[in-house]
């Protein structure tokens, strides 16, 4: 496991914070339980700095996914370990109208690996720039 996971055990939880990211304020950005489910807290489109790089929703869909990857990595994971995501989108039409670019977009990051998806349409994100975030649920292998 990453040096990255925090040593701070509370309730049988281990919250992990990827060293690259910027400080949560008031949340996590990922919990283990003892029974090595990681729950990615919900990730959206900007850089590990909190700052967004892309204001199209391609762009901001891979980002999100990076940040999720960065989050499972910390934990000491892999793509494959996610088990379940459910993406939220604040434009349903720039989501199709994405449609076959967003293949190319996961393969790069998932390979073929698809794991079980809800996709939400929502009228806004607290962060007002955001068009996607991304929840998941990953499996993780036997602690090291």
């Amino acid at each position: 496991m990453s040096e990255t996971v925090s040593e701070k055990v509370n309730a049988g939880l281990t919250f992990v914070q990827p060293e690259h990211f910027a400080a949560p304020k008031g949340y996590a950005n990922g919990a283990i339980t003892e029974g090595r489910l990681l729950h990615v807290g919900g990730q959206i489109g900007w850089n590990s700095q909190q700052e967004f790089e892309c204001s199209d929703f391609l762009g901001q869909f891979a980002q999100a996914l990076d940040n999720v990857l960065a989050v499972v990595e910390a934990a000491g994971g892999k793509a494959t370990d996610i088990a379940s995501m459910t993406i939220f989108v604040t434009d349903l039409p720039a989501y199709r109208k994405a449609g076959k670019d967003l293949g190319p977009v996961w393969r790069a990051r998932l390979g073929r690996h698809f794991p079980a998806m809800a996709l939400l349409g929502v009228s806004g994100l607290v962060e007002e720039q955001a068009l996607v975030e991304i929840l998941a649920v990953a499996v993780l292998g036997e602690k090291e």
